[in-house]
């Protein structure tokens, strides 16, 4: 098959080191890229490190290839495409119109090899704040830094970079890239135009929230990065009034939060729920919540702010935050200095504000949760775009 100018014909190839079973937000983008690229009749596929005793049930192409844990941090792997040959035959067969790396590790160098093998365009997306994982993982900064130069390299060598919010150019200027970058939303799974309060309601009572209580909701990987001790800390401060916070996800951090959970003595208000893959689930709990909690100075663009919007459940940020972008305090969320004190003074004071929360969970709604199937259709028609340069080169 061959590429036409305006139209994408070719295989778009979908990169990234975390896919399902994994979940995160970069694992969730990469999902909802490939599904919605699926759904409008372009020919995709995924390439993704293996995991252990999981089977794909999607309805396009993933190729996974050989990997290993990587240590401390749970459930992610390092993949080993260069020594999976049955991996490598099967690649070598398909024929791409593009390629799309969503991380710059395994799956964005074999994305970048493919890229210049094929002679196709490559778009890579800067999700993530890589030198402070890199900081945690090598405890040093000189080290990671070297880390980091590496990575900028990499995003160097693409035809295009994207990343998911104006915000998140502070963040690769600061790691001295000086290419010119496009803002490409993420979408929501969970924007609707149906009526979200009797899905609220319902959510609320299959979890068994009562009406006096306030229902606390944390997303994501379970790592001090996310400034998930500040949550519990501030949750220690207010355990006078009466709430239930559940927390969702995993991560080298869950067991000592737990430990500060009960040291705390907060075990009979917070739940530790574990990783849910189920949206329908995930979305009962989004609809359920009062507040979002995410005090998180690391994220880049979090997903979970925008899917808990669209259940009209409105975040607590740090103001000043990557997190934050887009947020007006008191209009489509709240925003707080980061410290234990700011954040119980803020919870305290919309407990006794209720009708503050809705009103900002039907703004949220309207304004931070944009679709999924909107924001591929501007992916497919950058796309077009770029093979059609590329083409005419």
């Amino acid at each position: 098959m061959t590429k036409t100018v305006g139209d994408v014909m070719k295989t778009i190839g979908i990169f990234n080191d975390s896919f399902p079973p994994i979940m995160d937000g970069v694992s969730l983008a990469t999902q909802n890229y490939a599904y919605w690229l699926n759904q409008k009749k372009q020919p995709v596929c995924v390439i993704t490190p293996k995991s252990p005793n999981y089977s794909d049930n999607e309805p396009y192409p993933i190729y996974r290839y050989t990997s290993i844990p990587i240590l401390g941090r749970s459930p992610y792997r390092i993949g080993l495409p260069e020594i999976d040959p049955a991996f490598q035959m099967a690649i070598e067969n398909i024929s791409f119109g593009l390629v799309h790396a969503h991380c710059p590790f395994s799956s964005g160098r074999l994305a970048l090899n493919i890229a210049r093998k094929q002679k196709v365009p490559f778009v890579a997306t800067f999700h993530s704040k890589y030198r402070d994982d890199f900081e945690h993982s090598v405890h040093n900064k000189f080290i990671a830094k070297l880390m980091t130069d590496g990575i900028i390299r990499f995003f160097e060598k693409a035809d295009e970079v994207w990343i998911p919010q104006a915000s998140v150019e502070e963040t690769i200027r600061e790691y001295g890239f000086k290419g010119k970058v496009e803002v490409v939303d993420n979408g929501n799974d969970f924007a609707t135009n149906l009526p979200v309060a009797p899905i609220k309601m319902a959510a609320r009572k299959k979890l068994g929230i009562a009406d006096n209580e306030l229902m606390f909701l944390f997303v994501g990987q379970h790592i001090w990065e996310k400034n998930t001790r500040l949550i519990v800390e501030t949750l220690g401060e207010i355990k006078d009034l009466p709430f239930k916070m559940f927390f969702i996800g995993t991560g080298y951090a869950k067991a000592e939060l737990q430990e500060l959970v009960d040291k705390l003595d907060l075990s009979s208000k917070v739940s530790f729920v574990g990783v849910i893959t189920e949206r329908d689930t995930l979305k009962e709990y989004y609809a359920a919540a009062d507040l979002f909690l995410f005090p998180s100075i690391y994220d880049n663009a979090p997903l979970v702010v925008r899917e808990a919007g669209a259940m009209q459940t409105p975040s607590v940020l740090v103001k000043g935050s990557s997190s934050a972008e887009n947020i007006v305090d008191y209009y489509n969320g709240f925003l707080i200095e980061e410290s234990s004190r700011a954040f119980a003074e803020k919870l305290r004071e919309l407990f006794k504000s209720p009708e503050k929360i809705r009103e900002a969970g039907i703004n949220a709604s309207q304004s931070i949760a944009r679709s999924w199937e909107s924001i591929a259709e501007e992916v497919l028609d950058r796309y077009r775009k770029l093979i059609e340069r590329k083409w005419k080169r």
